[in-house]
């Protein structure tokens, strides 16, 4: 049976051609590119679709050359930074009146970081804190808000539970909250399962391994998704990004795919097609306060780039484009010999099934500084 991904391929061949095709992803250009991600002419190489009817994404980003110093970032600072990016996004004038826009008063919202890396390379603790204190203050109820990732170490050694417990909102882990056994995303492809997977050390089952299963935390209880990932390298998706970071945290039964970029450029995109990820995502946050564009999951902060930026969108997809694009400028002017420039077809999936706009030509992003 054909994937989400292939039904859409045969449909959207027809209008690219496969020139087309071949050129869709312009995530990175050659090093020493222009810096700023701004809009690229209509006619550059790389648009998807270029007819008028394409899909564009907007992207408000917001930047202050105090938000951080010595890659400490400075709450006072991010909170500012936080309500002009709301707001404007949203085109209202009070952060109350932009989260309205974006949730209703009974959703369940998780707050979706990135945890492994921790809190100085990974999704930085004080831009959630100001998210999360701009929407209680907003009159959501604490008791209807949660921060989350996949695994509760990684929550812990990074200080997310110390700081849900200041905010007084739950921290969850989804491998904690369990798996569900009715929703999953289906593959014929077979990995290793681990302890904590629901199909763990069930060998009698028939086809036991194919299935990745939804988190009940997302199945059951969060309604509402803001997903705040930072700009930091990732040696098979290009970034630790809201795409992979939501996929990975999802669902279970995920080391068959995100070991090898071929998989995940078909799986990444299908499980966050999923009813209970991107659909329910309201907003997304890049934040790019830092960019470390070499190391991986380990701090390496002479491989970093203070941005001191944060971007608010709709379309995680499009902040995913423009991060990726921050790291190979980063590393075309900290060049290392040898060093490939980085390609996948992720994104370029992404588009194809509709879930976000990966063509940097059609994102456009309003600068404020």
């Amino acid at each position: 049976m054909h994937s989400r991904f292939h039904q859409r391929v045969g449909r959207d061949w027809l209008k690219l051609g496969a020139a087309g095709l071949a050129t869709t992803l312009v995530l990175l250009g050659a090093p020493g590119s222009p810096a700023a991600p701004t809009p690229a002419p209509a006619s550059a190489p790389g648009a998807i679709n270029s007819a008028a009817h394409a899909p564009n994404a907007s992207v408000v980003a917001v930047q202050d050359a105090g938000a951080t110093s010595s890659f400490v970032p400075s709450s006072p600072v991010v909170r500012q930074m936080v309500a002009t990016g709301l707001t404007r996004l949203t085109g209202t004038t009070s952060i109350a009146k932009a989260w309205a826009t974006l949730l209703k008063p009974e959703d369940v919202v998780g707050f979706k970081v990135t945890a492994g890396p921790g809190p100085v390379s990974g999704t930085r603790p004080a831009v959630v804190e100001a998210l999360i204190r701009s929407l209680i203050e907003s009159g959501h109820s604490p008791a209807r808000i949660l921060i989350w990732d996949k695994r509760q170490v990684d929550l812990r050694s990074s200080g997310w539970y110390r700081l849900a417990a200041e905010l007084q909102v739950r921290c969850v882990a989804s491998e904690e909250a369990g798996w569900d056994g009715t929703k999953s995303y289906d593959s014929p492809i077979l990995g290793r399962l681990v302890a904590g997977d629901l199909e763990f050390g069930k060998k009698e089952l028939d086809g036991v391994g194919r299935k990745s299963h939804i988190t009940r935390l997302l199945s059951q209880e969060v309604t509402k998704i803001v997903t705040v990932a930072p700009v930091l390298s990732h040696s098979v998706s290009g970034v630790h990004g809201h795409l992979t970071g939501l996929a990975w945290a999802g669902v279970d039964n995920t080391l068959r795919f995100f070991n090898d970029s071929n998989r995940m450029a078909e799986a990444v995109p299908e499980i966050c097609a999923l009813d209970d990820l991107m659909p329910k995502v309201a907003l997304a946050v890049g934040d790019a306060l830092i960019c470390q564009f070499r190391g991986e999951e380990r701090t390496l902060l002479h491989y970093s780039e203070a941005l001191n930026e944060l971007r608010f969108s709709r379309d995680p997809v499009a902040l995913d484009a423009l991060a990726i694009a921050d790291i190979d400028r980063a590393r075309g002017r900290a060049k290392i010999e040898g060093e490939r420039s980085f390609t996948t077809d992720l994104y370029t999936n992404a588009e194809l099934i509709e879930l976000g706009v990966a063509s940097l030509n059609r994102i456009t992003v309003t600068h404020i500084p």
